[in-house]
C-alpha cells in the first residue's frame, strides 16, 4: 500500500504536535504527576500475594560525595517494587527504626544523598497516646518515602492534656508550623494508624485538585465507606489548603471533620481526585477508641452549617499555644495546648 507525500506530512505533523503536548504537560504538571497517572492506569496488575520488605534495596542509593556532581533524581525511582509486606507482630523500638534509617537528619528530615529531590512533602500526623501505632508507622513510612526519592519531614502534632481530642485543629496547627520551615510542594495529612501497602502510591499532590490517598483500607474491606469520604491519608498543595480555609477547629471528638473538608473542597470550586483502590491500599493498626475521643454526636448538625461557616472558621481562626518543639531523629514533635472541648473542663490544680 502506497502512502502519499501528503499523508506522510500529516503523520509527521501529528507526531510533532503530540511530542510538544507531552513536553508542555511535563512542564505544567511536573514529571511526578504525569508518571503518577501512567502508573495508576495499570494499577490492576498488582499482586498482593507477593510482597517485598520495605527496606529492600535502600542501600543501592549510593551517596554522591561532590555536591557539584549532584543531578536531579530519576523521574522513576529505580528501587520501587510495588506491594510491600506490612505485619503487626514484633513492635519495633525507636532505636531500631533509627538504626534502619541511618541517613535521617534531626527532626525526621530526609534529603536524598544520591540525587537532587524533585519534590518536597511535609507529613503531618495528629497525635495523642498512640506510641505503639507511631512506632509501626515510622518503621514503614520512613523507608517508604525514601524509596520514592522525596525530600520530606515528618511532623508529629501532639495534643497536650486529656481534654477532648481535636484532629482537625491539630492538622491546622501542623500546617501552620510546617510552612514556617520549608516551601513545601505537598502537605500530606496522615492518620497514625494507617500503613501504606504499595510504594508506587506516591506521596505527592495533584496540582489541580485535593487528593485522597488512602482509598482502600483493610478494615473497610478495601473499599470506600461512601463516595465523598476524605479521611485517613490525603494530600493538598499549600494553595489548595488555604483555598478551603483548612479544617474547621470546632469538631471535638471522633467524626465529622473529614466530611466538612470534603464539603469545603466542593464549595471552593474543586473536586476530589482519588488514588485507585488497587494502589491506595492501607493496613490499619487495630485499636479501640481512645478516652477523650468519644463520638461527636453534634457533627451532623454542624455539617449542615458548613456552607455558612467555612470562610470564617478554619486556618484564619485557629488559636493555640505551643508548649514545646523538639527535633528527634525520627520526627519533629510539636506539643500544643489547643484548649478544651465543649464537654470537658480544665482539671483543678
Amino acid at each position: 500500500m502506497l502512502v502519499s507525500r501528503g499523508d506522510r506530512s500529516t503523520f509527521v505533523l501529528l507526531l510533532i504536535v503530540t511530542q510538544l503536548v507531552f513536553i508542555l504537560l511535563l512542564y505544567r504538571r511536573g514529571a511526578v504527576d504525569v508518571l503518577q497517572g501512567l502508573f495508576t492506569v495499570h494499577s490492576h496488575r498488582w499482586d498482593y500475594s507477593k510482597t517485598e520488605d520495605v527496606y529492600t534495596n535502600l542501600s543501592l542509593f549510593t551517596p554522591v560525595t561532590n555536591l557539584e556532581d549532584l543531578l536531579y533524581c530519576p523521574v522513576k525511582s529505580p528501587i520501587l517494587v510495588g506491594p510491600i509486606t506490612v505485619v503487626f507482630e514484633t513492635l519495633p523500638s525507636f532505636q531500631t527504626i533509627i538504626k534502619k534509617n541511618p541517613y535521617l537528619r534531626l527532626g525526621g528530615k530526609y534529603v536524598p544523598r544520591h540525587c537532587e529531590a524533585r519534590y518536597k512533602s511535609a507529613i503531618i500526623i495528629p497525635f495523642r497516646n498512640r506510641e505503639l501505632h507511631l512506632r509501626y508507622l515510622l518503621y514503614y513510612l520512613h523507608p517508604f518515602l525514601q524509596r520514592q526519592q522525596l525530600q520530606y519531614t515528618i511532623f508529629i502534632i501532639h495534643q497536650a492534656g486529656n481534654g477532648t481530642f481535636n484532629r482537625a485543629k491539630l492538622l491546622n496547627i501542623g500546617i501552620k508550623e510546617a510552612m514556617k520551615e520549608e516551601d513545601w510542594d505537598c502537605l500530606v495529612l496522615h492518620d497514625v494508624d494507617l500503613i501504606p501497602e504499595n510504594d508506587y502510591n506516591f506521596y505527592v499532590c495533584d496540582h489541580n485538585y485535593p487528593k485522597h490517598i488512602s482509598s482502600a483500607i483493610d478494615k473497610l474491606d478495601y473499599s470506600l465507606p461512601y463516595w465523598s469520604y476524605f479521611g485517613g491519608v490525603s494530600a493538598l498543595t499549600p494553595e489548595q489548603y488555604m483555598k478551603i480555609n483548612g479544617f474547621p477547629n470546632t469538631y471535638w471528638g471522633w467524626g465529622g471533620e473529614d466530611d466538612d473538608i470534603s464539603t469545603r473542597i466542593k464549595l471552593a470550586g474543586m473536586s476530589i481526585t482519588r488514588t485507585p483502590p488497587d494502589l491506595g491500599r492501607y493496613k490499619m493498626a487495630m485499636h479501640v477508641r481512645d478516652n477523650g475521643n468519644e463520638e461527636n454526636r453534634k457533627r451532623y448538625d454542624m455539617l449542615r452549617l458548613t456552607r455558612q461557616t467555612w470562610t470564617q472558621e478554619g486556618m484564619n481562626s485557629v488559636e493555640f499555644k505551643i508548649i514545646s518543639k523538639k527535633a528527634t531523629r525520627l520526627f519533629t514533635n510539636i506539643t500544643v495546648d489547643i484548649g478544651f472541648g465543649p464537654t470537658r473542663m480544665p482539671e483543678k490544680q
